[in-house]
Formats: C-alpha cells, sequence, structure tokens
C-alpha cells in the first residue's frame, strides 16, 4: 500500500513540473523570437514479480507476467522551434527569419550567443546591436548619415545615404545539427552546447538557410489555447494522483480498524 504512496508522489511532482514550463511558456507569450517548451514523461523502474515466459507448466509458459511500475519522471524539457508569426513593425533594423537559422552576437567577454529575436537597434557608434547592446556578428555599422536601411532576403544590407546607395554589410544565419540541444541562457539567448552540435554559417536562402523579412518581427511560437488545455490536463493529472494517496490512506485506515 505504502508503494502506492511514493508513485503518486512522483506524479504530482511531475504534474507541477508540467505547469511551472507551461506557466514559462504563457508568461513569453509576446516575447520576440521565444520558442516554446514541452515536457517529455519517462515511466519509472517496475518491480517485476513474475516474468512473462516463466514456465507455468510443463512445457507450458505465461503469455503475460506480473509487473508493478513505480511512477514517472521528467525526461526532458525540449524546446520545439517550430516558427513564430510575423509581425510587421516598420523599424528599418527589425529582422524576422523565414525557416531555419539564428542570428548570431558577440557578448561584452567575446562569447557568442545565437537568438531568433530579431529587434536590432543602431548604437551610438552606428554598430547594429540587441535591446542588450550586444553586437550582431559578423558586425556591421550603419553610417551615421545614413536616411534608410534596407535589409534584402539574402542577408544583404544597403543604406541610402546623401551620396547614394552602398552596401555596408551581410547578415549570416547559423544553424545546428540539434537546435533543441542548445542552452538556453535568459535575454533571448542560446548557447551552443555539445549537444546541439557547432555553429554552422551560411548565407541566408541558400542550403537550407531561412530568408530575411525586413521591418518584420518573428513572434512568439507559444499558441494559447493548446498552453491552456495543457494546463487544464496537468492540473487534472495532479488531482488525481492526490486522490491516489487519500484512497491509500483511506485503506490504510480501514485496515487500522480491523486490527482494533
Amino acid at each position: 500500500m505504502l508503494r502506492a504512496f511514493s508513485t503518486a508522489a512522483t506524479g504530482m511532482d511531475a504534474q507541477q513540473t508540467m505547469v511551472d514550463v507551461i506557466a514559462h511558456n504563457l508568461a513569453n507569450v509576446s516575447t520576440n523570437g521565444f520558442k516554446r517548451s514541452q515536457v517529455n514523461f519517462q515511466d519509472l523502474l517496475y518491480l517485476k514479480m513474475r516474468q512473462a515466459d516463466r514456465e507455468v507448466s510443463s512445457g507450458i509458459t505465461a503469455p503475460s507476467g506480473v509487473e508493478v511500475g513505480s511512477g514517472v519522471k521528467i525526461a526532458s524539457t525540449a524546446r520545439v522551434f517550430s516558427p513564430g508569426s510575423m509581425e510587421s513593425s516598420g523599424n528599418d533594423l527589425d529582422i524576422a527569419i523565414q525557416g531555419e537559422g539564428f542570428f548570431q552576437v558577440t557578448l561584452p567577454s567575446g562569447e557568442l550567443r545565437y537568438t531568433r529575436d530579431g529587434a536590432f537597434q543602431k548604437d551610438s557608434n552606428g554598430y547594429v546591436v540587441t535591446a542588450n547592446g550586444y553586437h550582431l556578428s559578423p558586425g556591421i555599422t550603419i553610417p551615421q548619415d545614413a536616411m534608410s536601411v534596407d535589409v534584402g532576403a539574402d542577408g544583404t544590407v544597403t543604406v541610402q545615404t546623401p551620396s547614394g546607395v552602398q552596401v555596408v554589410g551581410m547578415i549570416e544565419l547559423y544553424r545546428f545539427a540539434n537546435p533543441a540541444g542548445l542552452s538556453a541562457e535568459g535575454e533571448n539567448l542560446f548557447k551552443e552546447t555539445e549537444a546541439s552540435g557547432a555553429a554552422i554559417a551560411g548565407q541566408a536562402g541558400l542550403e537550407g538557410y531561412g530568408t530575411l523579412l525586413s521591418r518584420y518581427l518573428e513572434k512568439s511560437n507559444v499558441q494559447m489555447v493548446q498552453e491552456l488545455v495543457n494546463l487544464i490536463t496537468a492540473q487534472r493529472g495532479y488531482e488525481i494522483n492526490s486522490r491516489c494517496i487519500r484512497t491509500g490512506d483511506n485503506m490504510l485506515q480501514q485496515l487500522n480498524q480491523l486490527i482494533r
């Protein structure tokens, strides 16, 4: 009977983690380039009271065994890199990626990070930076007298100046063999890991890389209706597991009454 208590407790703990993940997804429903996470579960070890192939009589084996599971655990929280909706912003330096790929940015420490958030700005020196001031890599500088900036689908950055149109740089995209293996670092940034594989640079629109859409932003891929359905499922799962504990407690109580 006590086994039911620990088994149900693992279910309650797993559903609590699922609620935490859903809450994080919903909190970022308006975050540029945010990718939702989903929880993957695995069952725990089984107590094997009888093997399925056990011989029950001469030349006869049991077609099934007796196994009692010990609960559930969180196997992973996998990030889903499905595309988010595109929203027009009208800002010259807002760039959305249509398809696969990440922007690369450089931290003040010199470390590289990757993002789908294309809400770029120009700092006091003309460098293209993120909202937190991290430089787009490879670096691009916008002339101080630039009247407008345009980013082509292939990543070519051109500016209109009093002296005419000029190309000031090329935005590269980066892919990973396993994007789900990237480490989320906050600030809409991801870090390369051994699980993700090394970053592979390429030109937008070529060799499987996405294209760039100027003056647009990719929004979060969180679907509120689906998250609310998942939330209800997690709540009911938590409730049912707690009811298992109450049922086990009632059965023990009845057993104590029999002893008296």
